[in-house]
């Protein structure tokens, strides 16, 4: 699907400039004759995973709007009322890899921005309430009707129901509304307040986009440098005289405190530039029984593989990403950083445009880096061998 065709007849460019992160954007039909990927029992049997994120909101359950976390049972689903209760399931693109054709289409945005597709079922009446996000959202309806309520105007601080886990507000005005048929989609910049409620048995997509806070990027890089110090790395005054007032922190001592931490804390703006690839391509979740076994892998291996026509796949739960600066590529995977050389970027640009790799044009991209580069990612679990040829 064009970009055009998904943003109502907008150019991408046109829609990132006039919409992104600025004003909210109904389009009629979307994704035209569109059919929900999911019946609702097979969005309750995902629920059911030990392993799959979910969650359950009752507007009137054991408190207003009752969160409660799964996975659940079929009892659980059973016991639940006619109305006003909704199911959400998040991270699917990652668990089913079919719906990844939902995300497809939405990758004129960075991969790196792209957080998860989330999909809820909700009966009549079914919500989550008047909240706001903290992230960019594009709500697709799949199935059945749901009515959306928007304000743009900001919401006050103090307008939040207390003692409940998710941001809902006490007060909501709606400043426009618009019932929402399968195929039509609403794009929300972050911070819109918005009031979704279920006309009829109703699924809707969520393709919701990470945007980590100035706080979350600071705490994030302090971990990993308190981490990476020397605990040996003391401080140290050595030569030390005798002061008049053993209550005073005197100049010297306070140089050598303001030293030791400056010490730890330096690092140019190449350093902070690697240490994000690292952290935006770090999955956000525990996804490790998704990864296939541990294998070692061979040059000669993989070449073999190739040269036999066995295409490699990506992993649906693995973050790539990439950047060049003045002396080499970056390639990062999961958390993980590999530097390389320039010639090695036809190669990296592929990897992290496609998910699945025809042997003939990896072999025709592929050098002795790139070789490097594939066992790298193989013995990682970010590229994998399609299911029957993982002998």
């Amino acid at each position: 699907m064009s970009g055009a065709a998904l943003l109502g007849g907008l150019d991408p460019a046109e829609f990132l400039r006039d919409y992104w992160q600025h004003r909210p954007l109904l389009v009629r039909q979307a994704m035209p004759d569109l059919a929900s990927p999911l019946s609702p029992d097979e969005l309750a049997g995902l629920a059911l995973e030990s392993e799959i994120p979910s969650r359950l909101v009752l507007e009137h359950g054991a408190t207003p709007w009752e969160v409660r976390y799964g996975p659940f049972t079929e009892q659980d689903f059973a016991q639940l009322p006619p109305t006003h209760w909704s199911l959400l399931v998040t991270d699917l693109e990652k668990f089913v890899p079919e719906l990844g054709s939902l995300v497809e289409p939405f990758r004129f945005v960075p991969d790196w921005r792209i957080d998860d597709l989330m999909i809820s079922y909700a009966p009549p009446q079914g919500s989550v309430g008047p909240h706001t996000d903290a992230y960019d959202v594009f709500l697709l309806q799949l199935h059945g009707h749901r009515r959306w309520q928007i304000d743009t105007r900001p919401v006050a601080a103090d307008n939040r129901l207390p003692d409940t886990p998710l941001s809902i507000m006490r007060e909501f005005e709606a400043e426009q509304e618009w019932l929402l048929a399968p195929g039509d989609m609403l794009y929300l910049p972050p911070n819109v307040a918005h009031y979704g409620v279920a006309q009829d048995d109703c699924m809707t997509a969520s393709i919701g986009f990470r945007a980590p806070s100035q706080k979350d990027l600071l705490g994030a890089w302090l971990d990993d440098r308190v981490a990476a110090l020397d605990p040996e790395r003391r401080y140290a005054d050595p030569g030390l005289s005798p002061q008049g007032n053993p209550g005073e922190i005197n100049r010297q001592a306070r140089s050598r405190a303001v030293a030791l931490l400056r010490e730890a804390l330096a690092a140019d703006d190449d350093a902070l530039a690697h240490w994000f690839g690292c952290y935006v391509t770090e999955p956000h979740v525990d996804l490790a029984c998704l990864y296939p076994a541990a294998r070692e892998w061979t040059s000669a291996g993989l070449r073999r593989h190739l040269q036999e026509g066995t295409e490699l796949l990506r992993n649906p739960a693995a973050r790539l990403a990439w950047f060049r600066d003045d002396r080499q590529l970056h390639c990062f995977a999961d958390g993980e950083a590999r530097s390389l050389p320039p010639a090695a970027q036809p190669l990296v640009e592929y990897l992290s445009l496609e998910h699945r790799y025809p042997a003939a044009e990896l072999l025709q991209r592929m050098n002795d880096t790139g070789a490097t580069l594939l066992i790298w990612l193989l013995q990682r679990g970010i590229l994998e061998l399609p299911e029957n040829d993982d002998e």
